[in-house]
């Protein structure tokens, strides 16, 4: 639900009527000395206080920090929170009406608070009843679950306040509608109960599962999530989306760790509420964690309000699919990274644990101390493109170049490119050290073309991607395809197929394509330039012959509705088919010349050189023809696809 626009009346009343000393006293300690309030500073850390606050003046001001202002700049800073979501609590807590810039507005804005409060006071009704039933004889497979394989302390479990969702289809159900008379509608709003499939009425959300409140960082209930205590799938279900729960947008245990992340200056993310939890349980309390959906941008930023160095550990599992999860995190947040506005670092347990099996084997300090050493995102992502590769193969050599040169090409500072350059070209050089040089002006040739702009008229928004290219044979059958059907059903562009297959020193290379075209030139002589069918009907005759051949080009003799419509745009297809041929001739070229280079780094260093330039001048042509590619007509065509 957004947030309205609020009345300069409404903001003027909150301020008239929220008693600071009442605000503040809530979240500080103060003692009464003269006029005013003294108390330790919420916003640095001291042993002397020297935070006042002034009933009179309604201000808080601290002389160690400086940090002052009113009741609604302190609940802003403190709890990290926009300025509109505290007027409006303000509001309801000192009931105030609440108006808004939009009069029509109101109403439904008003209904929206009083349902929000109703939900906020069935979910915890919920989470009491699910600690309730962890109590009891039903609840003690899961209880003993949380001591003996989760190894959870019971302090660690009420402060968590974990419960047990029990097996019947309606038991909290009938707790919350029949015993405690809550509307249907309400509880379903909740997330807490759904409609049966079959037949009429409801069931519950969670049924036999260990349950774990998730709440907002003020504390309040929006949701659960419940894992499975037998072989159910899913192993881990969360409340569906509802008025307050979000899973994009919500951090499991922030609540709990968002003073320990500003005083420790460091969030780290893990993946699983357990893992958050067996943090916290061993001191490690700035730990939070996503909630089975990679981690969003809105995630981020949230946590980027606690953290004035603005670090981020994400501790993902070390398997594939955790690895996926760190990269997804690193693409919603790469942009911030680039420009330092995050500084994000990646913390792989050894043998690929995480957080929760690592904390029964080894302690805390241990991992405090792999938390401190976690490398920077863009180091570790530099590691992952060489995981599982053998860069004295050419091919895989160039994938892992071009992986590393897409990650440098945004780095602005040029010291720092400059320092990943070097320490690329290195692990590139597999420990030759003669080669290192030559890689460093290689990679930083790359990483500078990369940054050059685009053509002018065009955004990187307008380019379109290429089609992925399956095989070169692919791509080779396709193009030559191309030209050829052109040439058949088009006579008016006959010449400018010659001339650009000429212009390039291009030939058919797929055999059943040069048969034909041999086929063509031979019969083209005794027809007149423009002849369609007679040219077509000719080459059926004759291709009979050769039943093999014909099997493989005998569909270029007829149009479609979408070869129709490619035959309109002729001209641009002929020179992007054109290029797709030379392509693939400059691709076997620069393949061999990368294993010459290679091959004679060590014996022959001269040779080597000249391939390496060769190697150079053959990729910078591709990626002109690939250029020459980019035009719309590709997403409409076979070219690539």
């Amino acid at each position: 639900m957004q947030t309205p626009r609020l009345h300069q009346d409404t903001i003027d009343r909150v301020k008239e009527r929220a008693d600071i000393v009442d605000v503040i006293s809530e979240k500080v300690v103060l003692r009464k000395r003269g006029k005013d309030f003294l108390g330790l500073c919420p916003f640095h850390e001291e042993k002397s206080p020297s935070f006042t606050v002034s009933p009179s003046k309604q201000m808080y001001y601290c002389f160690g920090c400086q940090a002052g202002g009113n009741a609604i700049k302190f609940l802003m800073e403190v709890d990290k929170r926009p300025f509109a979501d505290v007027v409006l609590d303000l509001a309801r807590r000192y009931q105030v009406s609440v108006q808004t810039l939009e009069p029509e507005q109101q109403q439904e804005w008003q209904r929206g608070v009083a349902l929000r409060d109703q939900l906020y006071e069935i979910l915890a009704i919920a989470a009491g009843f699910y600690q309730h039933a962890l109590r009891q004889s039903q609840g003690q497979q899961a209880l003993e679950y949380l001591k003996t394989q989760r190894h959870l302390s019971e302090e660690t479990i009420q402060q968590f306040q974990l419960g047990y969702a029990p097996v019947g289809w309606e038991t909290l159900y009938s707790y919350l509608v029949e015993q405690k008379s809550y509307s249907v509608q309400l509880v379903e709003k909740a997330g807490l109960i759904k409609h049966r499939k079959t037949g009429d009425g409801y069931i519950d959300q969670f049924r036999d599962r260990l349950i774990i409140p998730i709440r907002d960082t003020q504390g309040r209930v929006i949701g659960f999530g419940g894992r499975t205590l037998a072989d159910e799938q899913p192993k881990y279900l969360n409340s569906p989306e509802t008025e307050l729960f979000n899973k994009g947008k919500t951090l499991f245990a922030l609540d709990k760790a968002k003073d320990a992340i500003s005083k420790q200056d460091r969030a780290v993310v893990v993946e699983g509420y357990f893992d958050a939890i067996a943090l916290h349980q061993s001191g490690i309390t700035n730990a939070v964690a996503s909630l089975g959906t990679a981690l969003s941008l809105d995630q981020i930023r949230q946590l980027l309000r606690y953290t004035e160095s603005k670090q981020i550990v994400l501790n993902f599992d070390a398997d594939a699919a955790g690895t996926k999860a760190a990269e997804r995190a690193i693409g919603e947040v790469a942009d911030l990274a680039y420009k330092g506005q995050v500084q994000l670092r990646i913390l792989n347990l050894p043998d690929g644990k995480d957080a929760d099996e690592f904390l029964t084997k080894s302690d805390p300090e241990t991992y405090h101390h792999l938390l401190t050493t976690a490398p920077l995102w863009i180091d570790w992502q530099i590691e992952q493109t060489l995981v599982n590769k053998d860069i004295s193969q050419a091919d895989q050599f160039q994938q892992v170049t071009g992986e590393i040169v897409n990650l440098l090409r945004n780095i602005d500072n040029q010291s720092t490119r400059t320092h990943y350059i070097s320490q690329c070209a290195e692990k590139l050089s597999k420990g030759d050290a003669r080669l290192v040089p030559l890689l460093v002006e290689n990679l930083r040739t790359q990483v500078k073309r990369s940054q050059q702009p685009l053509a002018k008229g065009t955004t990187k928004t307008q380019q379109p991607q290429l089609l992925p290219i399956a095989s070169e044979r692919n791509l080779l059958e396709q193009a030559e395809a191309l030209l050829l059907r052109i040439f058949l059903h088009a006579p008016e562009y006959r010449q400018a197929v010659v001339d650009s297959l000429e212009e390039r020193d291009l030939l058919f290379c797929l055999s059943h394509h040069r048969f034909l075209w041999q086929q063509i030139l031979e019969l083209q002589e005794s027809l007149t330039p423009h002849a369609t069918s007679d040219l077509i009907s000719l080459l059926q005759d004759r291709c009979v012959e050769f039943p093999n051949e014909l099997a493989l080009i005998s569909h270029l003799f007829h149009l479609d509705e979408k070869t129709q419509q490619d035959l309109l745009r002729a001209e641009a297809l002929i020179r992007a088919a054109a290029a797709c041929l030379e392509e693939v001739q400059c691709e076997k070229h620069r393949r061999y010349c990368l294993e010459q280079w290679q091959k004679l780094a060590s014996t022959d260093p001269e040779r080597s050189q000249y391939y390496y330039h060769e190697f150079y001048s053959a990729q910078q042509r591709i990626k002109e023809l690939k250029q020459q590619r980019q035009f719309n007509f590709l997403e409409v065509t076979q070219i690539g696809s």
